[in-house]
């Protein structure tokens, strides 16, 4: 089998609007007193974990996906002998987890997961 998507993001400019309108939209519940303003869905509510919150660099934001991935490093590097790109290296935001986002030869951002 396949790596599986684990987490989708939405961020943007107002993460607590978004947190609202995602909310109210599906009848979601957030868990919103995370670090930096995120929040997240449960997964048995909506299917996958949604994450939304203000983008970190102030922009106007993003959507994507994470990948759960068993080598983080690894994967990194095949997306870079695929003519990919990475665009925020590996970091930890959580014990024991660990996130980095690439690009696609097209500049389409996807995010990768390991641990989490």
């Amino acid at each position: 089998m396949g790596n599986k998507i684990v987490h989708a993001e939405v961020v943007g400019k107002d993460g607590p609007a978004l947190h609202r309108f995602w909310g109210e939209l599906f009848g979601w519940k957030q868990n919103t007193d995370l670090p930096g303003g995120y929040g997240m869905t449960n997964a048995a509510d909506s299917g996958i974990v949604l994450g939304t919150g203000p983008a970190p660099d102030g922009s106007a934001g993003w959507v994507t996906f994470y990948v759960s991935v068993p080598d983080l490093d690894a994967a990194l590097a095949k997306v870079q002998a695929l003519g990919g790109t990475v665009v925020m290296p590996k970091f930890s935001p959580a014990p024991d987890t660990f996130l980095a986002m690439f690009a696609d030869p097209e500049g389409h951002v996807v995010g990768l997961s390991q641990g989490a």
